[in-house]
């Protein structure tokens, strides 16, 4: 499939849980906390972290198969921070949130959610095609691990809309980031990564098609990243 090999220089070496955690903890670090990618990068971490709670745990039956999962995902994300900080061309998933880190009149929750726009979006399918070849099965294998991760995201969810939208009315319809954030739904991208990848294993054969697949599903999210990223009034 050459877009999914094309987009493995975009990868950092495969690692443990801890090892994600760790970059990105590294990461938070290093950048001002009301840079966009930061607060992605906050919104993320909490994840990641709930994610390995759940592996320590024995919430999923094939830890292996969920750490790999969760790790391929991560590698995406962190992939793409390296790009956007060598110069390179990140996917056009990831490039609003990269232009936009800065933008005074973007919101912190506007870039949490473009972030995981990006990363559901765009990056879970092609994490799950990572895994699949690494671990030599087909999607139809991984679909427990993938609603088990895709569980933990979702609950996640609304923790984030509450602590990153501002002022105590969530229901204001007339107001821009409420329309914005109500607009969207993890739940709807998660359905639509899983038959994303599903498209792109199903073309494997076929890497012409699915090379064409992959940069219209990257445009796509990118787009609707975009729109996520309008600068909205004080």
């Amino acid at each position: 499939m050459a877009r999914l090999e094309r987009f493995a220089e975009f990868r950092v070496p495969a690692h443990g849980v801890d090892d994600v955690l760790a970059r990105m903890r590294t990461l938070g670090d290093d950048w001002p906390p009301r840079d966009g990618v930061a607060v992605f990068n906050r919104v993320y971490l909490s994840v990641t972290e709930e994610v390995a709670r759940r592996v320590r745990l024995g919430a999923f039956p094939d830890l292996r198969t969920a750490s790999t999962l969760a790790v391929r995902f991560a590698e995406r994300y962190l992939a793409a921070v390296d790009a956007a900080s060598d110069g390179r061309r990140t996917p056009a998933c990831w490039r609003p949130l990269f232009q936009y880190r800065r933008h005074p009149g973007v919101r912190p929750l506007q870039f949490a959610l473009a972030g995981i726009n990006a990363h559901i979006g765009h990056d879970l399918a092609l994490a799950l095609i990572d895994s699949c070849r690494a671990l030599g099965c087909e999607p139809a294998d991984l679909e427990d691990e993938f609603d088990r991760v895709g569980d933990a995201l979702v609950t996640l969810e609304e923790r984030i809309r509450e602590e990153l939208m501002p002022g105590p009315d969530l229901l204001q319809v007339g107001d821009p980031l409420t329309h914005l954030a109500g607009s969207w739904s993890l739940e709807r991208a998660r359905d639509g990564a899983w038959a994303s990848a599903r498209a792109l294993w199903a073309l494997r054969e076929l890497p012409g098609v699915a090379e064409e697949f992959g940069e219209r599903l990257d445009g796509a999210v990118g787009l609707v990243g975009r729109i996520l990223l309008t600068p909205l009034p004080d």
